[in-house]
């Protein structure tokens, strides 16, 4: 599994032109997955997300988790995130994870950010959705599952 995390004042997701998903501060997750993630993959993310200390303290510091701030999740499925650019300019799509493996996975994971007290909200897997925040820092962090 790949996450960008994207450290947010404010977000949301629409779909034609209709709200379906927002957050005042906390995490956009841009999640892509491929056909061998597995419940490791989504345990080690979840632990990894919940405790990155990527918030301020009253110092300027970043050394404060989402947990600690009090923030919320707005997490979006994203295939792109395993695009192969090596040959060519289309991007070819094979490692991403077919629907019918991806969309578990997904729901497993929103589930278990879930249970570790978290505030979740989120896209639909699949449908083109249209995704607006405002990028605190900026920070950006990327985190892959397979290169821990």
């Amino acid at each position: 599994m790949r996450v960008i995390i994207q450290r947010t004042k404010e977000a949301s997701v629409s779909i034609e032109e209709s709200v379906v998903g927002e957050i005042t501060h906390g995490f956009v997750l841009l999640v892509g997955i491929e056909e061998e993630d597995q419940q490791e993959d989504i345990e080690y993310l979840v632990r990894k997300i919940s405790n990155m200390r990527i918030f301020e303290d009253t110092q300027g510091k970043m050394n404060l988790s989402i947990e600690d701030v009090g923030g919320e999740i707005l997490s979006i499925s994203q295939f792109t995130l395993h695009a192969d650019t090596k040959k060519g300019n289309r991007p070819s799509f094979i490692k991403a994870a077919k629907p019918d493996t991806a969309i578990p996975v997904y729901d497993a994971f929103n589930a278990q950010l879930r249970a570790s007290g978290l505030t979740v909200q989120t896209g639909v897997f699949g449908a083109d959705m249209q995704v607006s925040l405002v990028n605190d820092g900026p920070v950006t962090i990327i985190i892959d599952s397979k290169q821990r």
